[in-house]
């Protein structure tokens, strides 16, 4: 019997062994998976944060484009109101080179000419203002038509000084005025 016993004891402390590592193993699987949730709860937390953020960067990217949009939509509907107004005003003009006034605003622009480049002044306009610039500005009339609205465009003989008083010029220089109207 003896050893039957030594048998039996040594059967329940290995039994016991067994059952501590069995505990053991337990307790560290369940550290394992405790850890492992823990890792998986902090990186979905982690990932819907980044995703947040994201959308909310996305968000503020289509925001911004809208409203860049927005101005170019704005930018490019006054430029086209500005061009109307343009056109409409060259058409003015060239409707009032037809008129009785236009003869007297050309007397006025040779004056001016004359009074800034000095008398021997060349002065030269469209073709058909050719018959009054002639009269108006005698032996300083240069006959070559000019492709303008209307007005005139006088030079020194030596050509280093020249006035463009073009209607076309005179709108030109002007139109940073008319755009300033258009805001």
């Amino acid at each position: 019997m003896p050893l039957e016993g030594l048998v039996e004891e040594i059967r329940r402390r290995g039994e016991a062994e067994f059952a501590t590592i069995a505990r053991a193993l337990a307790d560290d699987a369940a550290k394992i998976d405790q850890e492992r949730d823990g890792r998986i709860a902090a990186l979905r937390e982690e990932a819907r944060r980044s995703a947040e953020r994201e959308a909310a960067r996305i968000r503020a990217q289509r925001r911004a484009a809208a409203k860049l949009t927005a101005r170019k939509l704005v930018y490019e509907a006054r430029e086209a109101r500005l061009q109307r107004a343009l056109d409409e005003t060259r058409t003015l003009l060239r409707s009032y080179t037809s008129s009785p006034a236009y003869a007297g605003v050309l007397k006025r622009m040779v004056a001016a000419a004359t009074d800034e480049l000095g008398r021997g002044a060349k002065v030269a306009g469209r073709a058909e203002d050719a018959a009054a610039l002639g009269r108006l500005a005698g032996k300083s009339f240069d006959p070559t038509p000019v492709p303008i609205l209307g007005g005139i465009v006088a030079e020194t003989p030596d050509g280093r000084r020249r006035l463009n008083l073009s209607f076309d010029e005179l709108l030109r220089l002007r139109s940073d005025r008319v755009r300033e109207l258009f805001r």
